[in-house]
């Protein structure tokens, strides 16, 4: 995922007034709506994380493995903090897998490894949120399986696939954008000539700046909307597409 360069104290703090606000205004519903994102929200970090430090580890850098993250614990992987902005403002982050591109085998050049290991994370996220679509298939419109079930407990379950591939959509996309901190920034680096690479990294504090504004302002709904929606609707279309050669 990655790692802000900002304050704890001051994010919890943030955090713990937008909670506030939110939980005023959102009443029992949305309460309830929160709640049914976390399962959604603990699958999406915790494998986005884990594809960082097992490709990692194949690539020849043992570092994760040495710190423990190369599991599906979410204890493993979920910072507080990043965790409840996620459910709460909409983005968010995992506990940062620790690299040392030193210790890559070599069969690629250490920007393009440390590119792969970067684009585990998201590759990962649109796999869960295709694997889940085809659950939602599988159960709602193929076997109807769930149609024994409570009216509730069909909400309940419609509610948690849906959210948890929404949610790994959106933090796949999220992750993609070529901006510091997030993985889209490391992946574009490799494609850098060297003269870029050097004014990347000059200026990677401007970009920071430039992410929080992005994202406190909203602004980037007005990219990040389209994408999200042409992802979903493009990973609908092929889900559609398999189930109906089998049925």
């Amino acid at each position: 995922m990655f790692n802000f360069m900002f304050d704890k104290k001051t994010l919890t703090i943030i955090l713990v007034v937008i909670l506030g606000l939110w939980l005023i205004s959102a009443g029992t519903n949305g309460i309830l709506n929160l709640l049914l994102t976390i399962p959604g929200v603990l699958i999406a970090l915790t494998f986005h994380e884990f594809a960082h430090a097992w490709v990692a580890n194949k690539l020849g850098d043992e570092t994760p493995k040495i710190q423990g993250r190369l599991n599906l614990n979410p204890f493993s992987h979920i910072d507080p903090v990043g965790f409840a902005f996620l459910i709460v403002a909409g983005f968010g982050w995992g506990k940062p897998v620790q690299i040392d591109p030193r210790n890559f085998n070599g069969k690629y050049s250490i920007s393009k490894a440390e590119a792969i290991v970067s684009a585990a994370g998201p590759i990962m996220n649109f796999i869960l949120a295709f694997v889940f679509l085809i659950l939602y298939y599988i159960l709602f419109v193929v076997t109807d399986a769930v149609s024994s079930l409570s009216g509730m407990w069909q909400q309940v379950i419609f509610a948690i696939i849906t959210y948890t591939v929404s949610i790994n959509i959106g933090l796949g996309v999220f992750n993609l954008i070529p901006l510091p901190p997030l993985d889209g920034s490391k992946i574009l680096m490799h494609f850098l000539p060297y003269k870029g690479k050097e004014w990347f990294y000059r200026n990677q504090q401007i970009f920071y700046i430039v992410f929080l504004i992005l994202f406190i302002t909203r602004l980037s709904s007005v990219v990040l909307d389209p994408i999200f929606n042409a992802v979903f609707n493009g990973m609908n279309w092929v889900v559609a597409k398999l189930i109906g050669l089998f049925v």
